[in-house]
């Protein structure tokens, strides 16, 4: 059996999303890759397998929310669990997998980052002149979890029921190091919010594939229009996430110019590190010495 590429313990032993099971046909087999291992993925009507295409070995599957999910080691604990998928008055649903020319820790990095919004998403989640972050909090908490509260952002559009601009409350989660998910707030229902968690399948360090899954509350919406949401939404994210320098996650904080809005983007950079996660990033070490030298981009 041949290594795979990616030597991170706790990369190898978790589970990730490898395919959206509406995209695969019985019994047709499907080409995909994870960490730099080329996947071989079936899916029947009462099974799936899935097998590395260089040895024929069998890898440790599981379906859960519409996805199929792989682990290339020994899986150390459940996949994520998304409790608002058990609510009926919710569309969960697939927003769709799209495959982005970056490292998937920098795509989960854009995710957490509100700065953008004015720029890349203008008339929908953000506009001039509200372009500042607010302060906002940042914490670990005891599941290891990043958690990141109080954030709020004026948006003129940001649900496909909102009738107007509203300030918009936002929940960040980073659950694991490729899975990251977003709370907000549901312009029908103040004491509730929608959720978007994006599961990041890293094809490569330098490639990734980002799969949506979508829980928003329904409210007379069309599934098809919160997918379409999310998909208008990440269209406008790709080109500006394939032109990043350099395309791995630098660690060292150092590397890349932070400002007041980056406290999340830097507690996710030092928890990485902490976490020995190198793969998808510049380690701190190599990082460090660059920066040094100058030759780091960024």
């Amino acid at each position: 059996m041949s290594s795979p590429s990616c030597n991170d313990r706790a990369l190898l032993n978790d589970w990730h999303v490898v395919a959206d099971c509406s995209a695969l046909i019985p019994g047709v087999s499907f080409a995909t890759r994870l960490m730099g291992v080329d996947l071989i993925v079936t899916r029947g009507d009462l099974y799936t397998r899935i097998v590395r295409a260089d040895t024929g070995q069998r890898v440790c599957s599981e379906g859960r929310y519409g996805f199929i999910w792989a682990c290339l080691g020994k899986p150390e604990r459940d996949p994520f669990y998304v409790r608002e998928s058990d609510e009926a008055d919710r569309h969960r649903l697939s927003g769709g997998s799209i495959a982005v020319n970056v490292s998937g820790l920098r795509l989960v990095e854009n995710f957490l980052d509100m700065g953008h919004f004015p720029f890349v998403h203008a008339g929908w989640l953000g506009e001039e002149p509200h372009t500042e972050v607010l302060p906002y909090n940042v914490t670990v908490t005891e599941e290891d979890e990043i958690l990141a509260t109080e954030c709020k952002f004026y948006q003129p559009m940001a649900s496909p029921t909102a009738q107007q601009g509203m300030l918009v409350d936002y929940t960040y989660k980073v659950i694991r190091p490729y899975t990251v998910a977003l709370y907000k707030s549901n312009p029908v229902h103040p004491t509730r919010m929608d959720v978007i968690v994006l599961f990041v399948q890293p094809v490569d360090e330098d490639n990734c594939v980002a799969h949506s899954y979508l829980c928003y509350l329904k409210d007379d919406m069309e599934a098809a229009a919160v997918r379409g949401f999310m998909q208008l939404i990440f269209a406008q994210d790709k080109p500006i996430l394939e032109n990043q320098v350099p395309k791995r996650l630098p660690l060292d904080p150092r590397a890349e110019t932070p400002i007041r809005a980056d406290i999340v983007s830097i507690k996710y950079r030092r928890w990485l590190a902490e976490r020995a996660v190198t793969y998808g990033a510049i380690p701190l070490h190599v990082a460090s010495s660059a920066d040094a030298s100058g030759r780091m981009e960024g």
